[in-house]
């Protein structure tokens, strides 16, 4: 994600915009493109963060770190910690985030219908 100063006017425009359309507003708290990988391999089950970056190779994990509080932060998952030996820390959808499966699905399934329309289209 590109830092961007608070009195940037494009944050500005994308933080007004998301107050006035609640369409808007969901889709920001999924994100762009690690956040719906995220919540969608949560949609499985509860995650450690080495099984989460397991699953999702391609993600660094400064950016895993990042989105994961980041969708704490926004209530969409939580972050259990177990003060054991070795520390185990936990990620889960919460009832909110778990609120999200049917659209996830739904996203999934145009997404494949998508893909192959896409390629049986003449290039």
């Amino acid at each position: 994600m590109i830092k961007r100063k608070e009195s940037s006017v494009n944050l500005e425009n994308e933080k007004a915009l998301a107050a006035e359309c609640p369409f808007i507003f969901a889709l920001s708290l999924m994100g762009k493109r690690w956040k719906p990988a995220i919540l969608w391999k949560m949609t499985e089950g509860i995650y450690r963060f080495g099984e989460m970056k397991r699953a999702i190779p391609q993600i660094s994990e400064k950016m895993l770190t990042q989105h994961l509080r980041e969708l704490e932060s926004d209530g969409l998952i939580t972050r259990t910690v177990y003060h054991e030996m070795p520390l185990r820390v936990e990620y889960a959808l919460t009832e909110f985030g778990t609120s999200l499966q049917p659209i996830l699905k739904q996203l999934n399934t145009w997404g494949e219908k998508a893909q192959n329309i896409k390629n049986t289209m003449p290039k």
